[in-house]
């Protein structure tokens, strides 16, 4: 999906080669050639990009267990995000708190464009409330994980990425959430695509403020400093 003249997919890479990532694994399906075909091997955004490919549907999490080399910490994230998350953070934030699984969350306002009312046992009016406006924290769509997730993930089966955190919940297993407080969109419904698009446009140097030091690099300066 393009907003403004780049795939939402490389603005997230390139936010991530910022941040210091070198290697970046895209679990594909469906479209996987128009993928494969615009990404190429990462060479272009001086990353490492490799392809793993399922045969069938495997849902959100199924997908992991196909990664043969998943043995320290990793992220796992939907492709579709735009977002001014501080992703260095987000991985301190949960190795400082030795979680399982640290999912990066929002608060998303919710308008419900009626009149909502409450009623006691015996069915009389308590409450009217017209037009609220509810708030509820979101997963962004990002979550930072320990290796032995896939000890709770099976093979070759359908596995969604909810079926996973709650699976680790009733496990026992430290699940945390990191509010983010900047900018968040999944670009999945039309409205949100639309304003992510323009934001984006207008917004530009927020998301990707690496772009100036990179064109500086270009013109023969020093450029960003390159992290191990």
């Amino acid at each position: 999906m393009p907003v403004g003249d780049i795939a939402i997919i490389e603005v997230m890479l390139r936010q991530l080669q910022q941040h210091g990532l070198r290697r970046a694994t895209i679990a594909v399906g469906y479209l996987a050639e128009l993928l494969m075909a615009y990404l190429g091997d990462g060479s272009k955004l001086r990353l490492t990009i490799d392809y793993s490919r399922e045969a069938k549907p495997l849902g959100t999490a199924g997908p992991l267990k196909l990664i043969p080399d998943l043995h320290s910490t990793f992220m796992i994230m939907n492709g579709d995000i735009l977002t001014s998350l501080d992703y260095t953070a987000l991985v301190a934030y949960h190795r400082q708190h030795h979680a399982t699984a640290t999912l990066a969350v929002f608060s998303r306002p919710v308008q419900i464009d009626l009149g909502v009312v409450q009623l006691n046992a015996a069915h009389h009016l308590v409450d009217y409330i017209e037009k609220p406006t509810l708030h509820y924290q979101v997963s962004m769509g990002i979550c930072v994980c320990e290796p032995r997730v896939l000890d709770y993930i099976p093979d070759d089966a359908y596995f969604d990425f909810p079926m996973l955190i709650k699976t680790l919940m009733h496990a026992g297993e430290p699940v945390l959430g990191y509010p983010h407080e900047g900018y968040w969109l999944d670009l999945g419904r039309k409205e949100d695509y639309e304003r992510a698009v323009d934001d984006f446009v207008q917004m530009r140097s927020i998301f990707l403020p690496g772009e100036a030091c990179e064109a500086t690099d270009d013109r023969g300066g020093h450029g960003p400093s390159q992290p191990s």
